[in-house]
């Protein structure tokens, strides 16, 4: 990190003493204090949280201040940002668009995160000083100086001051969720179009939005207007009272979940316009048998032609077949989680089959998982060629040969040579489709720090621009949301560096580094130093 440096030598010397006096202060355990002290102590932390949160908001503002739009793409030129896509981005006039990414960065957040904080406090600046003084003086703890920050930050400066001048002598008096109706009054009063233009920002700030919730579950949200929302739950809630009075024995909340999942996907009789559903599922073998509660992955390396066939023998007998109008691609990690090869169920087992070339092995069972010979119309023309050629006796002449050579002797051992891996690289900017699954496999998310945007929504970005001198080669590729896509091109100051086990680095303009590993690559065990040497010679 950028050593930090005043406006003259007297306050850079004093900003480098400043930092490393940061001592906590001395506290009795816990255990000693009694129901007086505990209490005392949790207000004072509430007031240091205050004070904490105000410091956070004047850095928030300086790092905006360092940050000037100067640099960034203009509106119509090449990765000028458009306002079609998302109209809610926050907007700092003067300030560069790829400032909230930086302060994500820095914060080790999500950049939603960061824009919430930096729109706060931008909005205690401009139009809540004396709350932003209170903040700062301990007056006022964090969640009411925020809950003042989102009622009045679309209204015009003069008007959340007047409001502010009402409300904050009371705030600490009311509770956060009457407070915020306190503030809505008092501006409804002063001026009722502030609240309909508030309506407007809420309108074009409503989303759709899945998180998970642990236990393999997830919740689906989706922001709307009160009435609707009422109509919406009244239908899903009217449906669940009509199954459970049938008989439907689930809980009425169960039954509530299954009929806004069945409106949703729609039944066949819906008459609407066809959705295909696309749903990515990934498993462990060994999972799958019950061997083990590991999952994500298939361990094993190298991949070798009979490390092939014992997946194929496993596949089969767990029945695991493509779905109708679907795919089923295997990826094929190490022992430490990485990534090493993708492979269509066909494609497995033809590699079984085929094994090394400098070292066939024909001693195998011919087998495969269910459904993985390819059709005619899957095949290439070279495979249609090769086919011929088995059919007409080549295929029987290399194998009689084969045989011949290991009549009377000893089988040969089994071949330990990888036939397969990583996608080979390509001269062309984009990457061709099997180094797309491979990408796409191993990331299955933006693989910037704290974004986490599903792949789907996802380019395949170079780490080191092609235009650079960058390969178009999977330990050069990475998935990067649309977003911190421009951000990687446009935005300068920033660095990126990938290993070849897709591990990103990632540093800010600030010299912050973050590093993303794939989901699934474990961390290796530290190396062990070296035993100490020892000189003296026995006895010792």
């Amino acid at each position: 990190m950028d050593r930090v440096a005043g406006t003259s030598v007297v306050e850079g010397m004093l900003i480098d003493w400043v930092y490393p006096q940061r001592e906590p202060e001395p506290r009795p355990p816990v255990a000693w204090l009694d129901a007086g002290h505990v209490a005392r102590e949790l207000e004072q932390i509430q007031r240091e949280r205050a004070r904490q949160t105000a410091r956070e908001a004047e850095l928030i503002l300086r790092l905006a201040e360092l940050r000037p739009d100067h640099d960034d793409p203009p509106p119509g030129t090449a990765g000028g940002r458009r306002r079609s896509w998302r109209k809610t981005d926050p907007q700092f006039p003067g300030v560069s668009e790829f400032f909230p990414d930086e302060l994500a960065h820095a914060i080790n957040l999500g950049r939603g995160t960061a824009a919430f904080r930096a729109r706060r406090a931008f909005t205690w600046r401009d139009n809540l000083p004396a709350t932003f003084a209170a903040l700062r003086r301990e007056e006022i703890d964090e969640r009411r100086a925020g809950v003042l920050a989102g009622a009045l930050q679309h209204a015009a400066p003069e008007l959340s001051r007047a409001v502010e001048d009402q409300v904050l002598p009371e705030a600490c008096d009311l509770s956060p969720s009457r407070l915020e109706a306190r503030a809505l009054e008092v501006l409804a009063e002063l001026d009722a179009a502030a609240i309909d233009e508030r309506r407007k920002e809420a309108e074009q700030a409503t989303d759709v939005r899945v998180y998970p919730t642990g236990d393999g579950r997830a919740a689906l949200t989706a922001e709307m207007s009160a009435e609707d929302a009422a109509a919406c739950y009244d239908v899903i809630d009217q449906l669940a009272a009509m199954a459970k009075a049938e008989g439907d024995p689930r809980p009425i909340g169960a039954i509530r979940t299954a009929m806004h999942t069945m409106l949703l996907l729609r039944p066949a009789d819906h008459g609407l316009g066809g959705v295909t559903v696309r749903l990515t599922v990934t498993a462990a073998l060994d999972g799958l048998e019950g061997a083990s509660a590991r999952g994500g992955e298939v361990n094993g390396f190298p991949i070798t032609a009979p490390h092939l066939r014992e997946l194929l023998a496993r596949i089969g007998s767990l029945g695991l077949t493509t779905p109708a109008g679907g795919t089923m691609t295997f990826a094929i990690t190490d022992q430490d989680g990485r990534l090493l090869a993708t492979v269509t169920a066909a494609d497995l087992a033809r590699r079984a089959v085929s094994g090394c070339p400098d070292h066939p092995d024909t001693d195998h069972p011919d087998t495969g998982p269910p459904g993985a010979e390819k059709t005619d119309e899957e095949k290439t023309d070279a495979e249609k060629t090769n086919a011929d050629a088995g059919a007409s006796g080549g295929g029987q002449e290399r194998a009689e040969q084969e045989g011949g050579e290991q009549e009377g002797g000893e089988q040969p051992a089994p071949c330990d040579c990888p036939v397969l891996g990583m996608p080979a690289d390509t001269d062309a900017y984009e990457p061709r489709a099997a180094q797309r699954r491979f990408v796409t496999t191993r990331d299955r998310r933006c693989r910037i720090p704290n974004c986490g945007q599903r792949v789907g929504m996802a380019d395949l970005d170079h780490v080191v621009a092609h235009a650079a001198g960058g390969k178009t080669s999977c330990v050069n590729l990475c998935c990067t949301c649309r977003s911190h896509h421009r951000l990687k091109t446009f935005a300068r100051g920033w660095s990126f560096r990938m290993d070849p086990d897709g591990t990103l680095h990632v540093t800010s303009p600030s010299g912050i580094t973050r590093t993303t590993r794939p989901p699934g690559l474990r961390l290796r065990d530290p190396e062990r130093p070296p035993p100490d040497r020892v000189d003296d010679t026995p006895p010792f």
